[in-house]
């Protein structure tokens, strides 16, 4: 719960790194909250809470995406890739399922590599 409330707190800090535990923890309790949701919705007959739901994450969602793209070293612009249909989602899950990358260290000034 912890790494879904610190998402929360860092809401709109699209630079940073977000580590793959940190992320997939964040996708787990939302899938897990808007299903309940969902459920809650279904028995009561009501047809709003998961999209007010939806559309109060949505920025947080994307922040944090966009922090783990950048700890596989990608910008986090890489996510407007999910509009391309069924591709976009396989390619963006494989970047995010993807190990933290160093960067490399190369000294331009010198000219070594």
């Amino acid at each position: 719960m912890q790494f879904f409330l610190d998402a929360l707190n860092k809401y709109a800090d699209f630079s940073g790194k977000a580590n793959r535990q940190q992320f997939w923890m964040f996708i787990l309790i939302y899938l897990l909250i808007y299903i309940g949701l969902a459920v809650v919705e279904n028995i009561l007959g009501i047809m709003f809470l998961t999209l007010l739901y939806s559309f109060g994450l949505l920025v947080p969602s994307l922040s944090i995406g966009a922090r783990r793209l950048h700890d596989t070293n990608r910008s986090g612009w890489w996510q407007l890739i999910m509009l391309i249909p069924i591709i976009g989602l396989i390619v963006l899950i494989v970047f995010f399922a993807q190990e933290t990358q160093e960067q490399s260290m190369k000294n331009t000034d010198t000219g070594l590599n």
